[in-house]
């Protein structure tokens, strides 16, 4: 989700290029960054033609992939990322492989869908953002925006409720890094789909995503958008999501897993109630979806965010108890 403001941002600026790495479409253009010693590089600047050769010429599986099988027929999960690098747009064998055995993909959203995906950036109720975002808290999300040297899209997302704003800043933390939310995994997979013709379908919407993320009450907001900058000023949020990079890059199914142990966001009943809106609480609704396009005639290749595929109540246990046959391809078991 904070990538998908962050690319929805840039798709009011920007046209998509015409360039594609092996099986993947370029998934957009950056939005121009600010010039100086202090900010990263620019993802667009990542797409040298040197550097995709290199990553087309020893193209590398990662992330998490299993086989579905049901009623004689076979399907895809596949656990995503919403950031990435240049190199990662380029699929691996197996991943390749599964995409082209698909005839449907589908993704939570389609993030290349700009009329779909129009909710995301509809403007908030003026007055509830002028309480919430108070004089202190706008310098503050000023100087994150600044520091992440996107003031211009700080400018362009200024309308939307202030916990989208922080929740779209956020997508940017990492470029530090070199992990950029232009380089959305599913993103990427959207891109994919158009160059392949292949059918895309939405398993959720952009108004049930944002009503997701949206608390009740103007006090719920000020909160947690307290502590989004609190991590973003101490940088917790960007170790956070560099770790979620690496263990995906690697395919670290274990340490994924074990989340609630490392991520520091589930400490107070607050935060385990709005990780389980977030996670646990969506999976049904994704898994029934998944499920109904399989039993419907498809070969789906699904691909949602990682932390929704773990757990008791993660993907992978769903569709198990939706009879399919649920075989582990990446990482190789």
């Amino acid at each position: 989700m904070p990538m998908t403001l962050a690319l929805l941002a840039a798709l009011r600026r920007r046209r998509f290029p015409g360039a594609a790495a092996v099986l993947a479409a370029w998934a957009m253009a950056a939005l121009p960054a600010a010039a100086g010693p202090a900010c990263p590089p620019t993802a667009q600047s990542q797409m040298s033609p040197a550097a995709m050769k290199e990553a087309q010429r020893r193209p590398q599986d990662r992330g998490y992939l299993w086989r579905l099988d049901k009623d004689g027929r076979v399907s895809w999960l596949y656990g995503t990322l919403h950031l990435g690098r240049a190199a990662w747009t380029v699929p691996g064998p197996r991943l390749a492989a599964a995409l082209r055995q698909a005839d449907t993909l589908a993704l939570e959203l389609d993030p290349l869908d700009a009329e779909a995906m129009k909710p995301l950036l509809a403007p908030g109720d003026p007055a509830r953002r002028a309480q919430v975002l108070t004089a202190e808290r706008a310098r503050r999300l000023q100087r994150q925006w600044q520091a992440v040297c996107a003031a211009e899209e700080g400018r362009l997302l200024a309308a939307l409720p202030p916990v989208l704003q922080v929740t779209a800043l956020s997508g940017h933390a990492a470029r530090a890094d070199g992990l950029h939310p232009e380089f959305a995994i599913d993103a990427v997979l959207a891109g994919y789909a158009r160059r392949a013709r292949l059918p895309l379908v939405a398993l959720e919407s952009a108004r049930d995503q944002r009503a997701l993320f949206v608390p009740e009450t103007a006090a719920e907001e000020a909160e947690q958008v307290d502590d989004a900058l609190v991590e973003l000023e101490n940088g917790r949020l960007r170790h956070r999501m560099g770790e979620l990079a690496q263990m995906w890059a690697s395919g670290d199914l274990a340490r994924l897993a074990s989340y609630p142990q490392w991520c520091e966001c589930m400490q107070t009943p607050a935060e385990r109630a709005l990780m389980h809106q977030l996670l646990e609480a969506r999976n049904p609704a994704l898994a029934r979806g998944i499920a109904a396009l399989h039993d419907g005639g498809l070969r789906v290749f699904a691909a949602v965010g990682a932390l929704h595929m773990v757990g008791a109540e993660g993907l992978v246990a769903l569709l198990q108890r939706r009879g399919f046959a649920v075989t582990q391809v990446l990482p190789p078991p």
